[in-house]
């Protein structure tokens, strides 16, 4: 449990220090933006009590408003993320897999179920910020391209990122 926590801590932090100094000014034409430290949400365990996930979302994001001075916008994005999150594991998980503290990755959960996961979870964040963000409905398609295309730009860094950290599923059970 000590290493969970200690992994996390470490992975917080890369992923802050990332996104504030390398994706903080990328983007296209104002339209699409990246995010990629949701993916520090994302790889949070499965097993992890919804009040803790819920609190870390928050800090997670409140980490981020105080480097992009946005008061509040990605706080409240990652707890829609936390909360799709939630819904997700629910919705498409095995009674005993809910109830582990195994990091939900690319290698342990397979391509297709990691990859709707990770585009989904993008999309409704990216929603959420660009919908607060924006305050109105009166630009709704701007706001709906600009989620679909961040999302989308998001989703290829991520992918990227957990390919990096990519650990082949144990093949000991099958022999």
């Amino acid at each position: 449990m000590g290493s969970i926590i200690i992994i996390n801590i470490v992975r917080f932090i890369i992923v802050i220090l990332l996104q504030v100094a390398l994706f903080k000014n990328m983007g296209y034409y104002n339209v699409a933006t990246i995010y990629p430290y949701i993916f520090f949400i994302f790889l949070l365990p499965i097993g992890l009590p919804n009040l803790v996930l819920f609190l870390v979302s928050f800090l997670t994001g409140l980490a981020v408003d105080a480097f992009y001075d946005s008061a509040g916008v990605h706080a409240s994005a990652c707890v829609g993320l936390a909360l799709f999150r939630i819904f997700f594991h629910k919705i498409t998980l095995e009674v005993d897999l809910k109830e582990s503290f195994n990091t939900p990755s690319l290698g342990l959960m397979g391509t297709k179920w990691f990859l709707s996961y990770v585009f989904f979870g993008t999309f409704v964040h990216h929603f959420f910020l660009f919908l607060i963000e924006a305050f109105t409905f009166s630009n709704f398609m701007y706001t709906l391209a600009s989620s679909i295309l961040s999302s989308i730009f998001t989703t290829c860094i991520i992918l990227l990122m957990s390919l990096l950290v990519y650990k082949r599923k144990s093949r000991i059970g099958n022999i």
